[in-house]
């Protein structure tokens, strides 16, 4: 009794001391550096072994088992730089895989490691950095925890951020050593008493075992991409670091010519003109102090930006493509509002580009951060007149709190679009978001515009939007979520980006997912019903409304398979114009869809994702096939490819129309340093062919050397009156941005 007295005693004693200190007791303290590390790449130095080490447990295929392969991971740090180290062992070393050598070109099919760091320990954003046994970069920061999946639209995992950091790799007999070295000028967090807490996730991914281990140990139940979420990261504790604050100085210089092909007046034949072009430019970015970023620019370009991907639209609504421009991607995720799938209350590919073509941006400044317990972000830029378009002015301003609990916020946004003709359109809005539970989360959202072009009153539901949504981000056991949204007539906020208004939404899901367990081949697997509904507030009719069972299955191997079954309801208030002339009368409409999607192992060599769309149409029908396969030839060399075939049939009218898109992407890399790249699509309905092709050098992080050539032409010249051009537009472009540091 008098032991167990004393021992309780002393566990009394140490909680009062780490309290004291103000660690709480899950938090891991890293430890200094205590003496000089050699950056060669190969952690082996006695200063490893003394600094804080970070065992990883398999994430995947089987949560929470030992991994496959064994692994040391050590990090520390001294006044300038975070410090990582790791030696990743093989039990035989021709099981490595890399498979590219091209900053940002993170793949699941070569090894990788990483780590990704919540500089705020905010459990909603992080930055990533990682690498290969190549050597490359791979940089990107993460907002909204994650959900939405990767890159791509509504994607939450930015890689157009980049940073300025340093990596050196090394190859032995038995492993593959990595260093990284990170400024904390490169980082933005907060200090309270000398005492900085951050969130960190380590992942390492072992291609060849289709295997991914993680610290700290992260159960799958949470979803794919579980691994990368920063409110499942653990906090580390850093005691008396503080981010030096440069100024970094980025002009740019430009030069090239386009050549264009347009119709005349009289419309009986093509004129070229040719438009020379060279210009140069500013950005310059100062760290005001460990929270806070301040970006100004003057005469932004954005030539480097690769050729958007072509779409076809079979829908009503206007397709969305993701913003690529470098000026607006420091702590992206900060202005994010959004209104569900793609549409947001700010879209930022709003400023400097109208109707697919650039706008001259005089300038810019933008201001991200933290200023206390308030997370800010602040934009303001000008562009030129462009094709009797005035000049305008974007404005934006963002703030957001944690409140309750670490993964529960509250905030607000103002968006503003002032042309020089004295239009205006200003949009405001409230969110939040609150967890509930380890799982689940509600978010609401009340936002409003005004334009002076529309007439409505200050508190009519007109120009509003409200939302509100409970969802369980989790794959296994019951799966659900709901959310009701109104979009009213008026609401059209100028600087954001929807395909829809003056309608109900209603939207639901329910189902139940499984993970069979180690002795399974399965991974997992889930049924799922979905309900989506929108009404117009116009009439009440059906706007949209689908009914959908679906299958999702995932094997430890890799293989995956999606299926759906689909009801679907679609009133049309108008008319509705397809290609070759179809029209689609205004009417109610009812039909099935049948949807599967069927992807290999994205840890191969070659990797390979099909699916086929087919069912009703309206009052036709609709047939769609699509692949996309990869080719991971070598750490140099890459080839990739997409097609998709669209028919759609109308037997009741006799008319029909078929589309063939096809892109095929190769790409060639040198070094970490010098990589080319080059992009054909063929888009039939269209009948163009785009040909883009960019050759990036980048000798240190911030030097960059780009040739850009673009050429976009028809694809066939016959049966036209007047006769067609050989294309219709030739670019090249040649661009060099040299970043001082002060």
């Amino acid at each position: 009794m008098r032991k167990r007295t004393i021992y309780r005693l002393t566990f009394i004693l140490l909680g009062t001391l780490i309290s004291f200190q103000g660690f709480a007791q899950d938090e891991i303290k890293i430890k200094p550096l205590k003496s000089e590390i050699e950056f060669d790449g190969n952690p082996t130095e006695p200063a490893w072994k003394l600094s804080s080490e970070f065992p990883l447990t398999m994430h995947f295929p089987v949560y929470n088992n030992q991994p496959g392969e064994n692994n040391e991971v050590y990090i520390t740090f001294d006044d300038e730089y975070l410090w990582v180290g790791a030696i990743l062992y093989y039990e035989d070393i021709s099981d490595i895989v890399s498979t590219s050598k091209k900053r940002d070109e993170e793949s699941e099919n070569s090894d990788s490691f990483g780590i990704l760091l919540d500089t705020y320990d905010d459990n909603e954003n992080a930055l990533g950095f990682f690498t290969m046994p190549s050597g490359l970069k791979i940089d990107y920061s993460v907002s909204n925890d994650g959900q939405g999946g990767g890159p791509g639209p509504g994607g939450s995992q930015n890689y157009t951020w980049n940073s300025f950091w340093e990596i050196k790799t090394v190859t032995t007999e038995n492993a593959w050593h990595v260093e990284m070295r990170i400024p904390f000028s490169s980082l933005r967090f907060q200090s309270v008493n000398d005492i900085t807490r951050m969130g960190l996730i380590i992942n390492r991914n072992i291609s060849h075992a289709n295997e991914i281990d993680t610290w700290p140990a992260i159960d799958t139940k949470y979803g794919r991409g579980a691994n990368l979420r920063p409110s499942l990261a653990r906090t580390i504790v850093f005691e008396g670091i503080e981010s030096k604050n440069p100024v970094y100085i980025s002009p740019y210089i430009l030069g090239g010519t386009s050549k264009n092909y347009n119709l005349n007046e009289a419309g009986d034949g093509y004129e070229s003109t040719s438009e020379p072009e060279f210009t140069g430019g500013l950005d310059v970015k100062y760290n005001l102090n460990n929270n806070l970023t301040l970006d100004f620019t003057v005469n932004t370009d954005f030539a480097q930006v690769e050729a958007d991907d072509e779409q076809v639209n079979l829908t009503r609504y206007s397709l969305f493509f993701p913003e690529k421009r470098l000026f607006f991607q420091e702590r992206s995720g900060i202005f994010s509002y959004e209104l569900g799938g793609p549409q947001n209350l700010f879209y930022s590919r709003n400023i400097g580009i109208a109707h697919g073509e650039p706008v001259d941006i005089l300038g810019g400044v933008r201001l991200v951060g933290r200023l206390g317990k308030w997370d800010v972000g602040v934009l303001n830029m000008n562009t030129t007149k462009f094709n009797g378009n005035p000049a305008e002015n974007f404005g934006v301003a963002r703030l957001r709190k944690q409140v309750i609990n670490e993964n529960s916020y509250v905030g607000g946004m103002v968006t503003s679009r002032v042309d020089f003709e004295g239009n205006y359109n200003v949009a405001y809005g409230l969110d939040g978001i609150f967890k509930l539970t380890d799982v689940d989360y509600l978010d609401v959202k009340l936002a409003q515009s005004q334009d002076n072009s529309i007439d409505t009153e200050l508190f009519s539901p007109d120009p509003l939007f409200f939302s509100i949504e409970l969802q369980r981000r989790a794959e296994e056991g019951f799966l659900y979520q709901g959310k009701y949204a109104y979009w009213g007539k008026d609401f059209k906020p100028g600087s954001g980006f929807i395909f829809i208004n003056n309608i109900h939404e209603v939207r639901g899901t329910l189902g139940y997912g499984w993970f069979p367990g180690e002795n399974s081949p399965i991974f997992k697997y889930s049924f799922e019903n979905d309900f989506e509904m929108t009404k117009r507030i116009l009439d009440g009719k059906i706007e949209v409304m689908e009914i959908a069972t679906q299958f999702k299955m995932d094997l430890k191997t890799g293989y995956g398979i999606f299926i759906s079954l689909g009801y679907n309801q679609e009133g049309l208030l108008y008319d509705f114009y397809l290609p070759n002339n179809i029209i689609v009368e205004a009417d109610d409409y009812t039909f099935w869809n049948l949807s599967t999607n069927f992807n290999t192992p994205r840890t191969k060599k070659v990797v390979a994702e099909f699916s086929i769309d087919g069912g009703g149409f309206y009052d036709g029908k609709q047939f769609s096939v699509g692949l996309e396969p990869e080719f991971n030839l070598s750490s140099s060399v890459q080839l990739a490819a997409a097609y998709k075939f669209d028919k759609v049939s109308f037997p009741s009218q006799n008319q029909s129309f078929t589309n063939n898109i096809a892109r095929v992407k190769a790409t060639y890399m040198l070094n970490t340093k010098l990589s080319m790249s080059s992009f054909i699509q063929y888009n039939e309905l269209d009948n163009i062919l785009l040909t883009n092709f960019r050759l990036r050098y980048s000798p240190r992080d911030g030097n960059d050397f780009y040739l850009v050539l673009n050429d976009l032409r028809n694809a066939a010249k016959s049966d036209s009156t007047p006769e067609l051009p050989a294309f219709l537009n030739q670019t090249i472009l040649l661009k060099y941005t040299h970043t001082f540091r002060l």
